[in-house]
């Protein structure tokens, strides 16, 4: 018979706050742990600015919750301290990770940058028991690299991230098959996996309000609410059904770019602009189309004498919003350029990484949020009934070497590490 498969889902408790901590601990080992205080990794906190990506335990005790408002956080406790967060140092704290726990097994998926799944199928012999061996990763994690995580262990990838959320930080929990009944079917629908607010909403108008609920539902009529490929996947999921292997994801490409040879030379900084923007929309639906963020923009310049320029800057947060990219590329622009005439414009986009690996909608504000759908609408649009159906209203302003930069942009090849990118 066919040895049952044996999946551990590893997941840091308050990734970001507990990095910050280990880091400032390590830097200045009398400094105050974070994770000991009412604390929250978030925007600027002058300011009030910016929502909450990571919270102690004595803040969530005050009602501070991941995803707010930092101002409503604020409100909730006046004595949180916020500080700011560090992309890189997050990724770097991953990778230590993902490097101890290659040595259990060779089979790892990175899920998000703090999660991690792994099949011990065929090296759980080697350690001993599924509980004994996830013991001794939560303490090989807590002593080697100074923070928690949780281990889920399950037959699958579903139900073992489902363990993972039951009671926190430093737990081992399982979710066998015989115990789907008595651990999973109790929880409310919303914690199983891709159910969202609306999908909730909609079920729980239909009198489903448990995952159990949901698993005992015709399914004929969850079709005719949710629709056919849905509902047919969350009815799966929520019987406890997931056949998707544990596999390392695709590399995602280096980095995306477009640059346009202009039909004659640009001397003023809002035609310049303008050129940018119609070049930042096709790389960000681009990026958008992928399903990756870009944590780089430059922006380069070829003059009338075939001198070529860059500058490059990093953005606070990964991004695939085009107003995002638009911004940083004119900003970029008014700092390196002399006004000299350019015949070549173009925007470079690096330090790509997928959506999942960072986390993005964290680092949303609500406003962000609503320029990405409208964005993304844009997209369907231009997908449906081509590039030309739906345009900025700036660009009906202006001259036909803009429209020909919106028409005519050149796609840059993806380049490998530590190589160049092709010429247009």
């Amino acid at each position: 018979m066919e040895r049952e498969r044996l999946i551990f889902h590893i997941d840091v408790n308050s990734a970001f706050l507990s990095w910050e901590s280990v880091a400032r601990l390590r830097e200045d080992p009398a400094a105050l742990d974070l994770r000991t205080i009412p604390s929250a990794v978030g925007g600027d906190a002058s300011k009030r600015h910016g929502i909450v990506l990571a919270k102690s335990t004595p803040a969530k005790a005050f009602g501070v919750a991941t995803g707010e408002p930092l101002a409503q956080a604020l409100r909730k406790c006046p004595s949180l301290v916020v500080v700011p967060s560090h992309y890189e140092l997050y990724v770097s704290f991953s990778r230590k990770l993902i490097h101890l726990l290659e040595d259990y097994t060779p089979d790892i998926e990175k899920f998000s940058i703090d999660e991690a799944f792994l099949d011990m199928t065929e090296t759980i012999h080697l350690f001993g028991s599924p509980a004994e061996t996830a013991d001794a990763i939560r303490r090989r994690v807590r002593e080697e690299l100074g923070f928690t995580v949780n281990v889920g262990i399950a037959p699958n990838k579903l139900l073992a991230k489902m363990a993972s959320d039951f009671e926190k930080p430093d737990r081992t929990h399982t979710l066998f098959r015989e115990e789907i009944p008595s651990k999973m079917w109790p929880l409310p629908i919303r914690d199983l996996f891709l159910v969202g607010g609306a999908a909730q909403r909609k079920m729980e108008a239909m009198g489903l309000r448990t995952i159990g609920d949901l698993a005992r539902c015709d399914l004929e009529l969850l079709r005719s609410q949710l629709g056919d490929k849905y509902s047919r996947q969350i009815h799966r999921y929520a019987n406890g059904i997931d056949d998707e292997p544990v596999e390392e994801r695709a590399a995602v490409n280096k980095g995306y770019g477009n640059r346009i040879t202009l039909a004659r030379d640009v001397s003023d900084t809002e035609t310049a602009c303008q050129v940018l923007l119609s070049l930042a929309e096709t790389v960000g639906a681009r990026l958008r189309a992928d399903h990756v963020l870009c944590n780089q923009v430059c922006v380069e310049l070829r003059d009338w004498r075939f001198r070529s320029s860059s500058h490059q800057g990093a953005l606070q947060f990964p991004t695939d919003s085009t107003s995002v990219i638009y911004e940083e590329a004119c900003r970029l622009l008014r700092e390196f350029w002399d006004g000299t005439p350019v015949r070549l414009i173009g925007i470079r986009t690096g330090k790509i990484s997928d959506h999942a690996f960072v986390q993005m909608s964290l680092f949303e504000t609500e406003q962000d949020r609503k320029r990405l759908k409208m964005e993304q609408a844009v997209d369907q649009i231009r997908s449906r009934f081509g590039t030309d159906s739906i345009k900025r209203a700036s660009f009906l302003k202006k001259d036909s070497l803009v429209e020909h930069a919106a028409s005519r942009h050149k796609h840059l090849g993806h380049s490998e590490e530590g190589g160049s990118y092709e010429n247009s």
